[in-house]
C-alpha cells in the first residue's frame, strides 16, 4: 500500500481522481488537502468533502489550505467547471465538515510522520510549497511528488504558453520544481490524448451506481468546453492521470528532463520550459510523460469508480 496525500482543487477532473484513489486498496490516503484553483477555496472544499462522501470514506480527513497563490492574484475558471466546480453531478447536501486546522500546517505533520509519502498535485502547488518554506525538512519525507501540469508540444491551455495549475501559481510551482524531490508529471501532451468521448462517459452510467451518476454527469458537462475550443470528440480528462500512473504506471512513457518555471515573464507566465531534447546541459528534475495508453486509462478509471457501492445502514 502506497501512503499519498492528495492537493487537489475539485473541479470535475480532480473529483474524478479522487474518487478513483479513494476506491483503490493499494493507496492509502491519509489526508486530502484543499486550494483555490478551479473554483474558490470554499468550493474546493466543499467538493473534496462530496467526494469523500460519495466514495464512502468519511475517516479521511479534508484540510482547506490556501485561498490564493504566494505573489499573484487568484485566478479561477468557472468558465470550464461551472460555478460549483462540479456542476452536472448533482449531489445531495454534503454532511461532512473539514478538519480543523490549515492545509499547510496539516502537510508538514503528515510528512514528518512518515520517511515515505508521495504527494499528489491536481491543482496549484500554492499549498505544497508554502509547507516547504515554512518547515523545508519535508522534503526529506516525499518519497515522489506526482503533478498534473504544463506542457511542451501542447503549449498551454490557459495562455498560449502556460497550463492553468501552473499559470495559477507559478511562483509555488518554482519551489516544488527546485526542491530537489523526484517528480513524475503529467502535462497536457499525456492529458490531451485521454478524451471523455461519449463511449467512455457510457461506461461510467452504465455502473448504475451514484458515484457513475455522478462521474457521467459531470464528465457530459466538463467536455463540452473543450470540445468546442479543441474540435475534439470529448475534452481531456487531466488529473486522474496522477492516480492512474500510481496504480498502473505502465499506462504511461516519457523521459527524464529538466523542467524549469517561468515566473517573471508575463508573456509567458506559468510556462514549463521542458528540454525534452537535453540542449541546456541542466540536470533532469522531473520525470515528464508524454504517452498514455487512453483506453486502458479509462478501462482503470471506470473498474475503480465502479467499486464504490452506494452506503446503506
Amino acid at each position: 500500500m502506497r501512503r499519498i496525500v492528495i492537493d487537489t482543487d475539485p473541479g470535475q477532473d480532480d473529483a474524478v481522481a479522487l474518487l478513483a484513489a479513494l476506491a483503490s486498496p493499494e493507496l492509502e490516503v491519509v489526508a486530502v488537502t484543499t486550494v483555490a484553483g478551479n473554483v474558490p477555496l470554499s468550493r474546493t472544499t466543499a467538493n473534496a468533502l462530496a467526494m469523500v462522501e460519495l466514495a464512502g470514506r468519511p475517516e479521511v480527513p479534508v484540510y482547506a489550505g490556501c485561498a490564493r497563490p504566494m505573489v499573484r492574484r487568484l485566478v479561477t475558471a468557472e468558465y470550464v467547471h461551472g460555478p460549483t466546480g462540479i456542476d452536472g453531478a448533482d449531489l445531495p447536501a454534503v454532511t461532512l465538515a473539514a478538519t480543523p486546522g490549515n492545509a499547510v500546517d496539516a502537510l508538514i505533520d503528515l510528512l514528518t510522520r512518515s520517511e515515505a509519502t508521495t504527494v499528489c498535485l491536481l491543482g496549484p502547488h500554492t499549498n505544497l510549497a508554502m509547507a516547504m518554506v515554512k518547515e523545508p525538512s519535508i522534503t526529506a519525507h516525499i518519497d515522489e511528488i506526482v503533478l498534473m501540469g504544463g506542457g511542451f508540444f501542447e503549449g498551454g491551455n490557459t495562455t498560449p504558453a502556460a497550463e492553468f495549475n501552473i499559470y495559477v501559481d507559478p511562483h509555488a510551482a518554482q519551489v516544488v520544481f527546485t526542491s530537489g524531490v523526484p517528480i513524475t508529471m503529467m502535462p497536457l501532451d499525456v492529458t490531451h490524448q485521454a478524451l471523455t468521448t461519449d463511449a467512455r462517459i457510457a461506461r461510467f452510467r452504465a455502473l448504475g451506481t451514484p458515484a457513475g451518476e455522478a462521474v457521467a454527469g459531470m464528465l457530459d458537462f466538463y467536455d463540452r468546453h473543450d470540445e468546442a475550443k479543441y474540435g475534439t470528440e470529448g475534452g481531456p480528462l487531466h488529473d486522474p492521470c496522477v492516480i492512474a500512473y500510481l496504480l498502473r504506471p505502465e499506462l504511461f512513457t516519457g523521459r527524464r528532463c529538466h523542467v524549469a518555471i517561468e515566473h517573471h515573464s508575463e508573456l509567458t507566465m506559468g510556462m514549463t520550459v521542458i528540454d525534452w531534447w537535453g540542449v541546456t546541459g541542466n540536470e533532469p528534475n522531473a520525470q515528464v510523460m508524454n504517452q498514455v495508453d487512453a483506453d486502458g486509462y479509462y478501462e482503470l478509471l471506470t473498474d475503480r469508480i465502479g467499486r464504490i457501492h452506494p452506503v446503506t445502514g
